[in-house]
């Protein structure tokens, strides 16, 4: 049987304020990819001249990196970028014999793995969307910060997504390792030459969600280079300061359980998984209120102890249905921290998986922080102007 020819791929970078790493991301990035027709189309602004001359010098030495300059001074957001970069590969591909098959999303700071474009390349030709797994790299100088996104990709992406793709329930996209047909993306344009939502703060989360709508299947591959080889995944530095880690986590919070409740809607009722998985994905909030109620439990409780400690006196006896939920609560607590161990262990080893014991504390801690910039966010969008990209500093690995 003769092998299907490659299909043609794109790879969209949107880039702003991104001087530091893109020049590195992408001169990376063509070394490593192991795939004979693929190119890299990084979107830019007019008034970020920083990041503009790194990938046209790139541009200047490798044909298959394709600069695109935006129409409006940035930062917009993510989402508008990655439409300025639709409409040039229209443009392209209308004056080429070459048709590109499928997009692929990266950021600026992604290390890419080789086999992934192969990877794509193999599933999209039965499915309209293909998501990798995305492994965040732990700074050793900052690690209860950088490792905390570590420990949750770790049990997202070897339990929750293989769940959901298991259940056939929509497949959230993480905006990077992602791959989309080009037919997919035709569908979501209205013809204005917008697939990607221009006021949404988390496009790639609402990108996955709304092809689901269309009825077409998406994949979760999971995937190692020979038996025991390395996963095929994209790597790269997370946030590592609290500050950082609750502008990103505020943005998804904002975006996925706030403003962007509207536009995706609960999906189809009949379909009781993926109900249950949106409602898992908009807990953020009143998960935060309960972090809230019982953390100040065990100030209280703390203090009370104290108390009869000092004063020589012996605590009320807790009632018999409070005891049992206490301890049937400690019981989930530990299965939860069992599980966590388990899934950062098997990525990372098994000093990371004992790391994320204390880790799991600083998630909560970031996680109330962006509870609270989300909801404040929120409620200034009604009054002040449209949402705009809001970005951290990021870093590629030497």
């Amino acid at each position: 049987m003769v092998p299907a020819p490659p299909l043609p791929l794109a790879v969209f970078v949107p880039a702003w304020e991104e001087q530091r790493v893109i020049g590195a991301m992408l001169r990376a990035t063509l070394t490593r990819y192991d795939h004979p027709d693929y190119r890299l189309y990084v979107g830019c602004y007019p008034n970020d001249p920083g990041t503009l001359q790194e990938p046209r010098a790139v541009a200047a030495e490798d044909g298959r990196v394709r600069v695109v300059v935006g129409a409006h001074d940035g930062p917009t957001t993510k989402a508008d970028c990655l439409n300025q970069l639709w409409q040039a590969l229209l443009a392209d591909d209308l004056g080429s014999a070459r048709q590109t098959a499928a997009i692929v999303l990266h950021d600026a700071e992604d290390v890419v793995d080789p086999a992934e474009l192969r990877v794509f390349d193999d599933h999209l030709r039965d499915v309209a969307l293909v998501q990798l797994p995305v492994v965040p790299l732990i700074d050793p100088r900052r690690r209860l910060i950088s490792g905390h996104y570590a420990d949750e990709f770790a049990e997202s992406h070897r339990r929750d997504l293989v769940v959901r793709s298991a259940l056939e329930a929509a497949i959230p996209l993480v905006g990077v390792a992602c791959a989309i047909r080009r037919d997919a993306l035709d569908r979501l344009d209205d013809g204005s030459g917008t697939p990607f939502e221009p006021q949404s703060l988390t496009e790639d989360y609402e990108l996955g969600l709304r092809v689901a709508a269309l009825g077409l299947p998406a994949r979760f591959v999971r995937l190692r280079e020979g038996a025991q080889g390395r996963l095929i995944a994209t790597r790269a530095f997370f946030p590592d300061t609290i500050d950082t880690a609750v502008r990103q986590k505020a943005r998804w919070v904002n975006g996925i359980a706030l403003l962007g409740w509207d536009r995706t809607g609960w999906g189809g009722r009949h379909h009781a998984a993926e109900y249950w998985m949106r409602m898992r994905d908009r807990r953020g909030l009143l998960a935060v209120l309960a972090l809230i109620a019982a953390y100040l439990a065990l100030v209280g409780w703390g203090l009370s102890f104290l108390a009869h400690l000092v004063t020589h006196s012996s605590a009320a006896p807790l009632a018999t249905g409070l005891r049992i939920m206490l301890t049937l609560n400690g019981g989930l607590l530990c299965w939860r921290l069992v599980a966590r161990v388990m899934h950062t262990s098997a990525e990372h080893g098994w000093g990371e998986g004992a790391r994320a014991v204390p880790r799991a504390m600083v998630s909560n801690y970031v996680a109330m922080l962006a509870a609270r910039r989300a909801l404040t966010r929120y409620l200034a969008s009604f009054f002040g102007p449209a949402p705009r990209w809001e970005k951290t500093v990021h870093r590629f690995p030497d």
